[in-house]
């Protein structure tokens, strides 16, 4: 018996032996694992922080920006969107993005909910108060003030609570749309002959040598061919130009979704350093992590009731809103489909005051 029992110890001891023996391997594998995951998350970091560094930046505070007296109803409904000001400069590839007369000014709208993003186009001269009771055009703000004014003057005039903004000049655009293989257009005949005329200033200025294109439906264009023909002014004037920019921001993204990950990195580092912004590394991971639920729904320009009476005092040729408060009604029903939406008191004043001005 006594021999028995100390078989049984000894089997009992080496079995002991050997689970510990195993879970230390176990633990080993576990902590090799969390090594790799960890070495993982901080190249993930590392990688998007050196896009993140190559975009210029000029830091906002929210809490700085001014934003309208706006009733509870209106604030619960912006606040179910992610409302960004996206400025496009003519700086000639300057790099400066703190002044600058911003030709492109567009309202970029995404749904919480749905990831359906609407854009509305502020039309350049549209006669609005710039800051401080002064009415000017639109894109009197950016060169008067930067983004910050911008974005107040549009916060000012639409009842909106932007707090972020995007700036690009349009070489950047050259390049991206290069780095996506181009895009394709419909073109009048009308728009290519001035299309043409494009080129060549946009060749000289990004150092390209695109050729130039005919009409047609569907011409495939490169960057410089399709950022030219979103400068179109002398077709439709602004209304319609602003309708070709956000044509071709649309083609842009519905090019970018399609695109595979090599392609995706090459464009970020084409167009990050042609960029400036005020969102923050996390304010754009939280944007980045709902991408795949993103698509484009409907874009518009503003006003959308309007007057061209010529030369409106200090500000030259404009574009009237004829009765503002009226418009701002007809945005927060596109953008944010709120029908029962009420100017502020602020927006009415404003209205009263271009009617004084101008007589709408």
């Amino acid at each position: 018996m006594a021999r028995n029992t100390g078989n049984q110890t000894e089997y009992s001891r080496r079995k002991k032996k050997k689970t510990n023996r195993k879970k230390r391997q176990q633990r080993k594998v576990i902590l090799a694992i969390l090594a790799v995951i960890l070495a993982l998350i901080g190249l993930a970091a590392a990688y998007v922080w050196s896009k993140y560094g190559k975009m210029g930046r000029i830091d906002i505070k929210d809490k700085d920006v001014k934003i309208n007296d706006l009733s509870v109803d209106t604030k619960k409904t912006l606040d179910g969107y992610d409302n960004i000001a996206l400025f496009g400069l003519d700086n000639r590839s300057t790099g400066n993005f703190e002044r600058g007369n911003s030709d492109t000014i567009i309202v970029v709208s995404i749904s919480k909910k749905s990831g359906e993003i609407r854009m509305a186009s502020v039309y350049r001269d549209t006669y609005l108060d710039i800051g401080d009771n002064t009415f000017r055009k639109a894109n009197a703000a950016y060169a008067n003030g930067g983004p910050k004014q911008a974005i107040e003057m549009l916060n000012k005039n639409l009842d909106l609570n932007i707090t972020d903004y995007v700036s690009v000049d349009f070489s950047a655009l050259v390049d991206a749309i290069d780095a996506l293989g181009g895009i394709e257009l419909d073109i009048t005949a009308e728009e290519a002959e001035w299309l043409n005329g494009y080129i060549v200033e946009t060749n000289e200025v990004t150092g390209h040598n695109s050729g130039p294109v005919s009409p047609g439906e569907n011409v495939h264009v490169d960057g410089v061919q399709a950022t030219s023909y979103a400068r179109i002014r002398y077709v439709g004037l602004d209304y319609q130009r602003t309708e070709r920019q956000r044509t071709v921001i649309t083609k842009m993204f519905e090019k970018a979704k399609q695109c595979d990950l090599m392609t995706l990195n090459a464009l970020l580092d084409k167009m990050l350093p042609q960029i400036s912004t005020s969102l923050s590394l996390t304010e754009m991971l939280g944007l980045a992590g709902n991408i795949t639920k993103y698509h484009m729904g409907e874009n518009t320009g503003f006003p959308f009731d309007k007057a061209t009476p010529g030369n409106v005092g200090g500000a030259g040729d404009a574009v009237v809103p004829v009765n503002l408060a009226e418009n701002v009604k007809q945005l927060h029903a596109f953008l944010y489909d709120n029908e029962s939406y009420t100017p502020s008191e602020t927006v009415q004043s404003v209205s009263a005051a271009i009617q004084s001005n101008t007589g709408y």
